[in-house]
C-alpha cells in the first residue's frame, strides 16, 4: 500500500475524532472559553449520560443489519414512570424499585424482540408501535402528572458525586488519581495486547503510532479528569456510563456472542448456514436494548428528580444519531463501542455548545440533522469507493 492510500485509510479511521476536536475548538473560541469551564464539562456528562447508555445498546441493534429501535425514549419514560410511582407514591424501597425497573425493561425488550426475531415483523414497525404504546402507558401510569421528589437513596446512586477521600479544598484529588490510574491501566492493556499479538505472529502497528495514540488519549483523559476535579469530582452517572462502556466493549470485541452480531449484519444467510441461531441474535439485541433503556430511565429520573410524562422525548434520535456519527454502518455489520462513544460525545458537545451560545432550539435541530446526514453520506460514499477499488 502506497503512502497516499495509507494516509487515506488513517484519515477515514479518525475522521470523527478529528471532527470532534475541531468542533470543541470552535465552540471554545466562540464561547470565550466557557465551553471548557469545570461546571460545563460536568454538565456534558450529567446531561448526556442517557445518550451514551442508549447508543451503546442501539449499536447492537444496528449491527444486525441497520435495524433501529424507535421505542427507547418511550421505554425510558415508561420505566421511569413505574419507578416514580413505586418510590414516591407507594413508598417502596429504592433498591427494590431498581430491581423492578430492570425486570420491566427486560420484559419490554423481550416482548419486542419476540416479534422481531421469531415472527419476523420488521423492527421499524414493532418499535414504532412500541414508541406509541409505551408513551401512552407512561401517561396512564402517571395520569398526566409529574411525581416528585425522588428519595435521597435513589439520587445518591445516580445523581451525586464520588467523595474526595483526601479531603482537599477546591480540588478533588480522588478524581485526579482515578484519571492517572485509568491511564496506567489503558497503557498496560494496549502494551499487553501488543505483546500477545507478537507472540502469535500477528502483524503489529508501528510502535511510534501506538505511542502517539496512547499519549493523545491519556492527555485528553487527564485534562477531562482535571476539569471534573475542579468542580465536584466524579459524577456517579459517569461511573454507570464507564461500566456499561467497558462491559459492552468487551462483549463486542472479545466474546463469540458479540461477534455473532457482526456476522448477522454482514451476511445473515451465510451466518445461518454456518449454524448460528440468527433469531436468537435478533432477540438478544432487543432484549439488551430494553435493559439499557431501563438504566437510562433510572439516570433520567435521578437527573430530573421526578417521574415526568414527557421524559425521554427524542432520546431515540440522539442514540441513533450517536451510532451513525460514531461510524456504525447504515447497512449493519460495522461499528464499535468506542466509535459510538465518540459519536455520543460529539452530540453532547453540539448540544452544550449551542446552548451556551444561545442558539435557537429549532436551529439546533437543523445542525444536528445536518451532522447526522453528513456522517451517513460519508459512510455510504466510503463504502462505494472501497467496492469500486476492489
Amino acid at each position: 500500500m502506497d503512502q497516499k492510500a495509507k494516509f487515506s485509510e488513517v484519515l477515514k479511521k479518525y475522521t470523527m475524532i478529528i471532527a470532534l476536536a475541531v468542533i470543541v475548538i470552535l465552540f471554545t473560541v466562540n464561547t470565550g472559553g466557557k465551553m471548557l469551564l469545570p461546571q460545563n464539562v460536568n454538565n456534558l456528562i450529567a446531561q448526556n449520560a442517557y445518550v451514551f447508555i442508549l447508543a451503546t445498546g442501539m449499536l447492537f441493534c444496528i449491527l444486525t443489519g441497520g435495524n433501529i429501535d424507535l421505542s427507547v425514549g418511550s421505554v425510558v419514560c415508561f420505566v421511569g414512570a413505574i419507578g416514580g410511582k413505586m418510590m414516591i407514591e407507594s413508598g417502596i424501597s429504592p433498591y427494590l424499585t431498581i430491581l423492578a425497573m430492570v425486570v420491566i425493561g427486560a420484559l419490554v425488550g423481550a416482548w419486542q424482540g419476540f416479534w422481531i426475531a421469531y415472527v419476523r415483523i420488521p423492527p421499524f414497525i414493532v418499535t414504532l408501535a412500541g414508541m406509541l404504546m409505551f408513551r401512552g402507558l407512561s401517561n396512564v401510569v402517571l395520569q398526566g402528572m409529574t411525581l416528585a421528589p425522588v428519595p435521597e437513596k435513589f439520587l445518591v446512586l445516580f445523581n451525586s458525586y464520588v467523595p474526595d477521600f483526601f479531603g482537599m479544598e477546591g480540588f478533588n484529588l480522588t478524581c485526579f488519581a482515578v484519571g492517572i490510574l485509568a491511564c496506567m491501566v489503558y497503557i498496560f492493556v494496549v502494551m499487553y495486547g501488543r505483546k500477545q499479538k507478537r507472540a502469535k505472529g500477528y502483524q503489529l502497528e508501528p510502535l511510534t503510532g501506538v505511542v502517539i495514540k496512547m499519549a493523545v488519549i491519556c492527555t485528553v483523559l487527564m485534562a477531562f479528569m482535571f476539569r471534573l476535579a475542579q468542580y465536584k469530582g466524579i459524577p456517579n452517572a459517569l461511573i454507570w456510563v464507564a461500566a456499561i462502556i467497558g462491559i459492552y466493549s468487551y462483549i463486542s470485541s472479545r466474546t463469540t456472542t458479540g461477534r455473532y452480531f457482526y456476522a448477522v449484519g454482514g451476511n445473515e444467510k451465510a451466518t445461518k448456514l454456518s449454524g448460528i441461531n440468527t433469531n436468537r441474535v435478533y432477540f438478544l439485541a432487543y432484549l439488551n436494548m430494553g435493559l439499557l433503556a431501563a438504566v437510562a430511565g433510572m439516570v433520567t429520573v435521578a437527573r430530573l428528580n421526578s417521574a415526568n410524562p414527557t421524559a425521554g422525548n427524542s432520546y431515540e434520535m440522539d442514540a441513533i444519531g450517536a451510532c451513525f456519527i460514531g461510524g456504525a454502518s447504515a447497512y449493519g455489520g460495522t461499528g464499535t463501542v468506542p466509535g459510538v462513544i465518540v459519536g455520543a460525545t460529539l452530540m453532547g458537545v453540539l448540544n452544550l455548545g449551542m446552548s451556551i451560545m444561545g442558539v435557537d432550539q429549532n436551529l439546533q435541530k437543523v445542525v444536528k440533522g445536518g451532522v447526522l446526514l453528513a456522517a451517513v453520506i460519508f459512510d455510504v460514499v466510503s463504502k462505494r469507493k472501497s467496492f469500486i477499488a476492489k
